[in-house]
């Protein structure tokens, strides 16, 4: 019989910094992490080199695998303001915690990222009075300008990090156990006993692992599991949300400033007439459109941005923020609907539109594509029309958004920038849990992305900091 003292599911952020955290600690605990991809220096997309998604089997290399979804597109670590009295970005971890110890925790994850060579240069601190006006600018014109220093670590170069770290892990003694899935949990009364695991991509018969303490840290990738999970063995849930849209490209020379100043400008709206909460997200100054795989084949946009390989465009998502109510408590159903449809037009693709094509009320076709000015970075995705499946509500908003945006940063809304879709963040509904990130099952605990906890590498990384010091606080009680 296996049995470790701690289990992860899933190889992203969390469960990495948690296992490093604990070996810093000396916990002598006996760790396990469960991922159902690849190594980190074994995932490539076959895109680069063909031009095409392929759709890697088992599974995506872009979403699965060792350093997760995230660390793998346009690794950005988003930081904060030493004068902010909350966190603006990056998911909930404060409300656990508290706003200053989430600021301590976030200062020691990034250390461990210098340790193990993120660049020491900080995006978005040197032109405070010229991001103070367009902050005015931005006000004047209902929108929020979210100004913090960021890390740019480089899609390349996150993967030559998180490479470091997987050999640190390994070389200390944590088990880390590749292509492998998590088929169920195994609970008994009321207590998370172990997993049940099978060799990815088999019917091989399924294995038993034991632990004391079952950690939860799939990612946005995991967060359709994660539901099965829920509501199986009656895990306690909110309500979550969707974040639904599309990935944006337009020239660089229109974003100059706001790559200059801020490397990533997060601007949130909330247009008319429906009021939702329209934002800004991974911004790629001279960056590529990319796209990757989830569940059931579901091809969704994303985008990369590279240390040292440029273009001469600049995307970023714009997504719109579904919550749903009784009787309706399906948000990733609804936004896989969506993506579904949107496949099917794109014949299992990407779909791109011009926007100037979107206010004519007619689709893009590739011989316009081929002449546009705007050359689309993601040369897989196909000339359509996004509006057949976006939906009138979640499309509404993104055009009255754009609109907002032309009139900050001029030539936002050029009828020749590209629209890709679907661009679809899917969360689990929230997880309950305690102060000690622990469920109502006891011995399993959830971090990171997937169960709603954070939103993005630095606060999945730190949760998973918190979650070591926990594990060592319980061996030591």
């Amino acid at each position: 019989m296996q049995k470790y003292d701690v289990i992860a599911i899933g190889m992203g952020p969390g469960a990495i910094f948690m296992a490093y955290e604990l070996l810093n600690l000396k916990s002598n605990k006996k760790v396990l992490l469960i991922e159902q991809g690849k190594r980190v220096e074994e995932r490539t997309c076959p895109i680069e080199k063909i031009g095409k998604c392929v759709k890697c089997k088992p599974f995506c290399n872009i979403t699965s695998g060792f350093s997760g979804a995230g660390a793998f597109s346009d690794g950005k670590l988003s930081l904060y303001n030493k004068e902010d009295e909350d966190f603006y970005v990056g998911g909930n971890l404060h409300k656990y915690i508290g706003v200053e110890e989430t600021k301590k925790l976030i200062d020691y994850t990034d250390s461990i990222y210098l340790k193990f060579g993120a660049d020491t240069k900080l995006e978005g601190i040197e032109y405070k009075e010229e991001v103070s006006k367009i902050k005015n600018k931005a006000k004047k014109e209902g929108l929020t300008l979210i100004d913090i220093p960021i890390r740019h670590l480089g899609t390349e170069k996150a993967h030559e990090l998180y490479k470091k770290l997987e050999d640190y892990l390994e070389d200390a003694g944590v088990n880390l156990m590749f292509n492998t899935t998590v088929t169920d949990l195994v609970i008994e009364e009321g207590t998370a006993k172990g997993v049940k695991v099978r060799k990815s991509g088999t019917n091989d018969e399924e294995e038993i692992i034991y632990a004391d303490n079952v950690i939860v840290a799939v990612g946005r990738k995991g967060a359709n599991w994660l539901v099965n999970m829920c509501e199986k063995h009656d895990i306690k849930t909110e309500a979550g949300i969707v974040d639904i849209g599309v990935r944006y490209e337009l020239s660089d020379k229109v974003m100059e400033k706001i790559n200059k100043y801020m490397y990533e400008g997060k601007f949130i709206g909330r247009p008319s007439p429906f009021k939702d909460k329209v934002r800004t997200f991974c911004q790629n100054p001279s960056g590529f459109v990319s796209s990757e795989v989830y569940d059931n084949n579901l091809s969704l946009v994303n985008g990369h941005s590279y240390k040292d390989r440029k273009s001469t465009n600049t995307n970023l998502a714009i997504l719109v923020s579904h919550h749903f109510n009784y009787p309706f408590s399906k948000p990733i159903e609804y936004g896989r609907n969506i993506a579904q449809n949107l496949n099917e037009l794109g014949n299992g693709n990407i779909v791109v539109q011009r926007l100037g094509d979107i206010y004519r009320g007619k689709r893009t076709w590739e011989e316009e594509l081929e002449k546009n000015p705007i050359k689309p970075t993601l040369k897989s995705a196909v000339a359509g029309d996004i509006t057949f499946a976006l939906g009138y509500r979640t499309m509404t908003d993104i055009l009255a958004f754009i609109r907002d945006m032309d009139k900050i940063v001029e030539g936002f809304a050029n009828p020749e920038n590209l629209l890709y879709a679907p661009e679809i963040k899917f969360y689990s509904n929230q997880v309950v849990i305690d102060r000690n990130f622990e469920t109502n099952i006891k011995g399993l605990y959830s971090i990171g992305d997937g169960g709603g906890m954070t939103r993005g590498l630095m606060m999945a990384s730190a949760s998973g900091v918190e979650m070591a010091r926990i594990l060592d606080k319980k061996k030591n009680n």
